[in-house]
């Protein structure tokens, strides 16, 4: 439904051009936007909005009856010089009829918009409700999900549009209270260009992040060529925030396309990943490495098992490297100096940080 405001912002602009009075009044006789205190009563509304008139002269007031899908839905009053008053009132309805159509609609498609993204529609039905909405069907387009760790406040959500104001193809809405959801049509941009538009998305928002504390995070899934297909975009978004939460703290631009084995660990039960521990770990588990072991594992997979570049990060000697990797050979029978055992143990690694995240979000 339009807002108050709107209507009464619509009828001050057309009493500023033609200098007559106008009010809008429910068909229960309540008055929803006035330039001016006009004579009539509930009875008049009442009488007229019963009667096949669409429009009349009532106690020297012309009134209009404004239609939503041919029922009447609003009465337009109209007091002035008699000449304009006619005119004024066709001019109001007709304004008023094609705003209640305009917002309909785009009611209509945001709603169609989030039941698509929740998968809330049968995959026969989408194509003939796009069409009717007037959304292509077969457009690339890819869904940006922007998270702040605050509720999302009006002025996030005016920054969002105004990024995308200028692309009409474009759909932003939400479908929850820390959520924005951007679903860009798309020409043949790349991957970088992907990341650029997350950048905007990001950068738009510095000020207000340094102002009130708040963190925004963007992540967003892969293109899909097909309008039954952007559910699946949503779905990669979504996963890579949550991912992105595990093993990519530091970045606040995550693409789905970036979550490698991290995505697949996700995906995994506690008690396989327990499991998976005790049988790498036996009684140790990485917790128990201290902070000197665990930076030069980490600095060691940084630079891609390379011993000589890792001990020269390090500023320690190649024979020191060397003596910590056999070290941590004896304790955990795994050497990382030999590809397969570093697989295992990096991949231990992250498991454990899965495990950690879903016991913090436990309590």
């Amino acid at each position: 439904m339009i807002s108050n405001l709107v209507l009464q912002d619509t009828i001050n602009g057309i009493k500023n051009i033609t200098k007559c009075e106008l009010a809008i009044v429910d068909l229960e006789g309540k008055t929803v936007a006035s330039t001016a205190e006009l004579n009539f009563s509930k009875a008049d509304i009442v009488t007229f909005g019963a009667s096949s008139a669409e429009s009349q002269e009532i106690r020297g007031s012309m009134f209009f009856k404004v239609y939503d899908d041919y029922q009447a839905e609003y009465v337009v009053i109209v007091t002035g010089d008699e000449e304009d008053m006619t005119m004024t009132g066709k001019l109001a309805a007709f304004q008023i009829q094609n705003l209640l159509v305009a917002y309909k609609e785009h009611f209509d498609k945001d709603n169609f918009i989030k039941n698509l993204l929740l998968d809330n529609l049968l995959l026969v039905d989408v194509n003939s409700r796009a069409m009717k909405l007037h959304i292509a069907t077969t457009v690339r387009r890819v869904v940006y999900i922007l998270e702040s760790n605050q509720t999302k406040d009006y002025s996030t959500l005016e920054t969002v549009k105004g990024l995308f104001a200028g692309t009409k193809n474009d759909f932003i809405t939400a479908v929850d209270e820390n959520s924005i959801i951007i679903i860009k049509e798309l020409g043949d941009e790349t991957g970088e260009e992907l990341q650029a538009v997350a950048r905007t998305i990001i950068d738009s928002l510095a000020e207000k992040e340094s102002d009130s504390g708040q963190a925004f995070r963007v992540a967003y899934g892969n293109p899909v060529s097909e309008i039954r297909e952007v559910s699946r975009s949503y779905k990669e978004a979504r996963m890579a925030l949550d991912v992105g939460k595990i093993f990519f703290e530091g970045q606040d631009v995550i693409a789905y396309s970036q979550l490698g084995i991290g995505r697949l660990i996700y995906q995994l039960p506690i008690p396989l990943c327990k499991m998976f521990i005790r049988e790498i770990f036996t009684e140790k588990s990485p917790d128990d490495f201290d902070e000197e072991t665990l930076t030069t594992i980490n600095k060691f997979f940084e630079n891609s098992l390379n011993v000589s570049e890792t001990s020269r990060q390090l500023y320690i000697h190649r024979n020191t490297l060397v003596y910590r990797l056999d070290k941590l050979q004896k304790s955990t029978g795994l050497d990382l100096r030999v590809f397969d055992d570093a697989i295992t143990f990096k991949i231990a690694l992250m498991v454990v940080r899965y495990m950690k995240y879903m016991e913090m979000l436990d309590y």
